[in-house]
């Protein structure tokens, strides 16, 4: 039997091995531990989202031990084979794409997915990952800043797939392929000039991409300015979605009290209005636990790309921490009205498995390229 003395050298001691397996393989224990917290939170919040669905949140769960195993998975990659799979990476997903604009499965009138027969997927979420990829696989062995020739070749890598999805139609998540590229070629050093310059030519192209919207992206930019101008059909949504965040005040209704999620009001509560369900039952509180978490993931992950190594490293960690920025700060804002509506999932708490395998794919190329980092040169 232990004595009262030794139990806290076994705890200990077991504490020691769990950290050396994480370092074994290749993880990092602060990140980790942190993106648990988020899955769990999730988990508990889907299960009230799907109106206490076992089969949907088993599913969920799933999804969520496939994702995991394909992070740790790719936790293991050296980050040489990661930078060298880049451009493949990246040309696969071009050919996928261009296969979807041709063959591609149609689906409530966008053509997005590639039917396998076994399951359908999304070429454009392999872009997620590899777009920034690509970027930082192009920059890494040329001085930084960069010139305005690698300026413009790094944003035709970003604008021709972010094209072709924005053809399926996806505008959503073509914005987050194209903010993902964008955000490295930021992290590589710009100056002030070049930002200004991008941010007028931004503004110049707004009502040219006007003019090419299909009309129900038009329509969730007006609701976004007057969801009262169609309350029962457009701006259902918004309206629905500010109504049960602000009826939840600051300490919420209750776990599964929720009126506008459980009487089925809110509309996609257990997807891309999740956030509304958190807000409506935990109230502000809760919110603000989940921003936080986030913030805490966001904050590991740049800190890790300070830590990088090589070029390469630090622009594909810090590229993956702001694209989960992107996300987060993407679905809040639309679902508190400060945002148009775009399909934008709520990251690592939304139901789902595409977005989820992508992103912890994501921390799983971070992790790798900071737990493999000492054998690396410069």
């Amino acid at each position: 039997m232990e004595t009262t003395q030794e139990i806290p050298q076994v705890r200990r001691k077991r504490m020691s091995a769990d950290a050396s397996l994480v370092r074994q393989l290749h993880m990092d224990g602060p990140l980790l531990s942190i993106l648990a917290a988020v899955i769990a939170y999730g988990l508990f919040i889907l299960y009230s989202a799907t109106g206490e669905n076992w089969g949907q949140w088993l599913s969920q769960v799933v999804r969520l031990a496939l994702a995991l195993v394909a992070m740790i998975g790719l936790a293991q990659i050296p980050p040489g084979w990661l930078r060298r799979a880049s451009p493949i990476l990246y040309g696969i997903g071009l050919v996928l794409l261009l296969l979807v604009a041709v063959h591609g499965s149609v689906s409530n009138g966008a053509q997005r997915w590639l039917d396998l027969k076994v399951f359908k997927f999304q070429p454009s979420e392999i872009m997620k990952l590899a777009v920034p990829m690509m970027c930082a696989w192009y920059l890494h062995a040329r001085p930084l800043p960069p010139s305005l020739r690698d300026i413009g070749i790094v944003l035709a890598i970003i604008v021709v797939p972010a094209a072709l999805i924005a053809k399926q139609p996806d505008l959503g998540t073509a914005l987050l392929v194209a903010s993902s590229g964008i955000l490295v070629l930021f992290l590589a050093g710009l100056s002030n000039a070049v930002i200004s310059i991008g941010i007028a030519a931004f503004a110049a192209v707004i009502p040219i991409a006007w003019h090419f919207m299909h009309d129900y992206q038009k329509q969730r930019v007006m609701m976004f300015l007057d969801p009262s101008q169609d309350p029962l059909g457009a701006g259902y949504h918004s309206i629905q979605s500010q109504i049960a965040i602000g009826s939840g005040g600051l300490f919420g209704k209750g776990w599964m009290h929720g009126s506008q999620a459980q009487l089925e009001f809110l509309p996609e509560r257990s997807t891309d209005f999740i956030f509304a369900v958190v807000g409506e039952e935990l109230g502000l509180l809760g919110q603000l636990l989940l921003i936080i978490l986030y913030l805490a993931v966001i904050g590991r992950s740049l800190f890790l790309s300070s830590a990088a190594q090589t070029t390469y490293a630090r622009l594909v960690c810090g590229g993956f921490a702001l694209t989960f920025f992107v996300y987060a700060f993407v679905n809040t804002g639309m679902v508190s009205g400060i945002l148009p509506v775009v399909g934008v999932p709520l990251p690592l708490i939304s139901y789902g498995g595409t977005a989820m395998v992508t992103l912890l794919a994501s921390f799983g190329i971070l992790m790798s390229l900071n737990g493999h980092r000492r054998l690396v040169g410069s």
